[in-house]
């Protein structure tokens, strides 16, 4: 059965580390705030200066004024500071931030990504993309596997306006999570959703990725 967006959003949760600084993207990244493993310490970085960002808050504990860069209000962990989208990108460019979890529109079979336009369309625009990937010691995309048109948008090349290149080191689906194998610049299937095949993933790629002998399950919990 495939994910869905909360299980993705957990399954990326399993990648933080005690200690880690971790900016998280708009939209479906943000969800990982809600599952920082229980006594761990991570403090969530947002573009738009703020430091110790929370889970998101119960609609009697909205402070208007507490903002992500999304525009989506948000909870201060004990020792959360504020301070000016300036420091904020000099952290991002300084290469103080441990890992990155983001969305995409595409990404290619060498870890490419595109994700801040769509030509013709309105979107929100690069935000802090371009400096994320580039700034960053790791990088994860969670995202639907296809798009609205049922294309898979795990690709040879990207189409679209590329954010980085080369940057991408892992992906979560809603039916799998592939790593990047650096030294052959493809990525290796190392999980599948429960009840998804090696043969529906290949058939909704049009990247060319690794198999290995043997896949693990995801689990979420």
């Amino acid at each position: 059965m495939p994910l869905d967006r909360n299980q993705i959003a957990q399954r990326a949760a399993k990648e933080l580390r005690d200690g880690f600084y971790v900016n998280l993207g708009i939209g479906m990244p943000t969800l990982v705030a809600n599952y920082v493993p229980a006594g761990m310490q991570v403090w969530l970085q947002s573009e738009n200066g703020l430091l110790g960002m929370g889970p998101f808050p119960d609609d009697d504990a909205v402070d208007p004024d507490l903002i992500n860069a999304g525009k989506q209000t948000v909870t201060g962990v004990p020792g959360h500071s504020f301070f000016s989208s300036a420091d904020s990108f000099a952290m991002i460019r300084g290469g103080h931030i441990d890992l990155a979890i983001l969305g995409a529109m595409e990404i290619s079979q060498e870890g490419d990504i595109a994700n801040w336009m769509i030509p013709g369309k309105l979107v929100k625009g690069m935000g802090g993309a371009m400096d994320l990937v580039a700034g960053v010691k790791r990088v994860i995309v969670v995202m639907e596997h296809a798009n609205k048109k049922g294309e898979s948008k795990i690709i040879p090349q990207c189409t679209l306006p590329l954010t980085g290149r080369r940057c991408i080191d892992m992906i979560i689906t809603e039916l799998c999570v592939l790593e990047m194998d650096k030294s052959r610049r493809r990525f290796v299937l190392k999980e599948l959703a429960p009840g998804v095949t090696v043969e529906e993933i290949l058939a909704k790629t049009t990247a060319e990725i690794l198999v290995p002998a043997s896949v693990g399950t995801v689990t979420c919990s």
